[in-house]
């Protein structure tokens, strides 16, 4: 482990599967403590029992495209994790959908995950102010707020993603003088239970990795590709980084094969 979480605390919003429980490991390997947010109370008890092998953890179960959900997420995250330092924005979904077969509610849900995300970090945020200790925000953004893919149309995705990527910059500025910096990550495809909102879980390594050649390195990303770039944002290694959307994507946004 190069990074070194002792006596930290990650949020991670969205942290039951993919890149958000790598990042979650990482830390408590680290040294630190995660709580994870996730939807199913059943997968949230058994990802923090796995957590708990190798370190502390703790739970909350929301769905937070819910509004009527999220006061009560950051009611328990002010009482009884006020003290984090650490938050990951990894909340997320992607259902390929043409612009013209969009409906309100459809196009609601991803502007609902979005005022989550914005209300759990203000909770979050306002404990590390109280603290006094700084701190660190990562928020999981796309390579497909920065442009539009032919294959699989996003436009409610990138409306989603592209407000969180300048939401990091916005509260990169407003949060310096405080010590606490936020900065993101962009990926592109990476093998994740995201895409099981329109890939059957069978097919899932089979579709995913159909993309492999869209990235100039070759290969799809891992989430512990990602979580050792969201590990690297949150440690005191990146001491110097606040308001950057850094690109974890194989090179797509370099250039495509």
């Amino acid at each position: 482990m190069s990074e070194s979480f002792k006596d930290r605390k990650v949020v991670v919003v969205g942290g039951t599967s993919g890149m958000g429980l790598a990042t979650a490991h990482r830390v408590i390997v680290g040294g630190g403590t995660a709580v994870i947010t996730g939807r199913d109370e059943d997968k949230v008890r058994a990802v923090v029992g796995e957590l708990s092998q190798h370190g502390k953890a703790w739970g909350i179960t929301a769905e937070l495209t819910d509004r009527d959900q999220v006061p009560e997420v950051r009611k328990q995250l002010a009482a009884e994790h006020a003290d984090a330092t650490l938050l990951v924005n990894a909340a997320g979904f992607f259902i390929p959908k043409a612009f013209s077969e969009y409906d309100e509610a459809f196009y609601d849900s991803y502007n609902e995950l979005n005022r989550a995300l914005f209300f759990i970090t203000q909770t979050v945020v306002a404990g590390m102010v109280a603290g006094g200790q700084g701190g660190a925000v990562v928020n999981i953004g796309s390579m497909w707020a920065h442009q539009g893919i032919a294959a699989t149309p996003h436009t409610g995705y990138s409306v989603q993603k592209g407000g969180l990527h300048s939401f990091t910059k916005a509260l990169a500025i407003e949060l310096a003088p405080h010590g606490i910096r936020v900065n993101a990550v962009a990926p592109a495809v990476v093998k994740t239970p995201l895409y099981l909102g329109f890939v059957p879980e069978d097919k899932l390594d089979e579709t995913v990795d159909s993309f492999a050649g869209f990235h100039p390195l070759g290969r799809v990303g891992s989430p512990e590709d990602i979580a050792n770039a969201v590990s690297f944002l949150l440690s005191d290694k990146s001491s110097w980084m606040t308001g950057a959307i850094v690109d974890v994507d194989g090179g797509v946004m370099a250039g495509r094969n």
